[in-house]
């Protein structure tokens, strides 16, 4: 997607956001939005990262002023989902665990090693080849929560792959198809799934996210 295109998006979505929760948000609490779209779209850029993480921190922090109960509520009800999720979905002493404030991966640069792994973020960006994984195990789970999330992810053919994918704002972009606004889900399993010997099953929610996945 196009850099202006994706930051058209994401600003559709937080004029969205307001319309909807617009009587609840003070024109102190818009600014703070605005700038963290504005500092997300630095951020997509690749040019000046440091300055899209700065604005991302001043305007968390003008909300976390602003709305100080509601912003620990969310990120209580968030984590509590995320802990559920793993006890139910990740065996037990076998995966890797991580909760950050900001995640930047690139799992699509260099050969990586895909393992049962669990990732919680206030902030995510992640971009994921599985055609450069290797695997630890046959079978493994990905597992990616958090309040705002840009996900891209391609997946190669000779992958047996289960995704499920929710997003409370935002959009899921699947294999050309396009899922725009709220409430948006996406289960799907790829027909080579039961007879595959590489399997990975992955699991993203996000409040606001952008997840692109792609066929390869």
């Amino acid at each position: 997607m196009d850099k202006r295109k994706r930051f058209l998006a994401i600003a559709l979505i937080g004029l969205g956001v307001l319309m909807i929760f617009g009587k609840w948000l003070g024109f102190f609490t818009i600014v703070a939005l605005f700038i963290i779209a504005y500092g997300i779209y630095k951020v997509r850029q690749g040019e000046d990262v440091k300055t899209g993480y700065i604005l991302l921190a001043v305007g968390g922090g003008m909300i976390l002023l602003d709305h100080f109960m509601l912003v620990i509520a969310t990120l209580m009800i968030s984590l509590g989902f995320y802990y559920a999720k793993v006890r139910k979905t990740q065996p037990l002493g076998n995966h890797v665990q991580k909760q950050n404030i900001t995640s930047n991966i690139h799992w699509d640069r260099d050969p990586w090693t895909l393992r049962n792994t669990s990732m919680w973020h206030v902030i995510g960006e992640l971009d994921i080849d599985l055609s450069l994984a290797i695997e630890e195990g046959q079978s493994n789970i990905l597992m990616f929560h958090g309040i705002v999330g840009d996900i891209d992810l391609i997946i190669p053919d000779d992958y047996g792959v289960e995704i499920e994918a929710f997003v409370l704002f935002g959009q899921i972009d699947f294999d050309q198809e396009k899922e725009t606004g709220m409430l948006n889900r996406l289960y799907w399993k790829s027909p080579n799934y039961d007879t595959s010997e590489s399997k990975v099953k992955i699991i993203i929610s996000y409040l606001v996210g952008n997840v692109d996945i792609r066929l390869n």
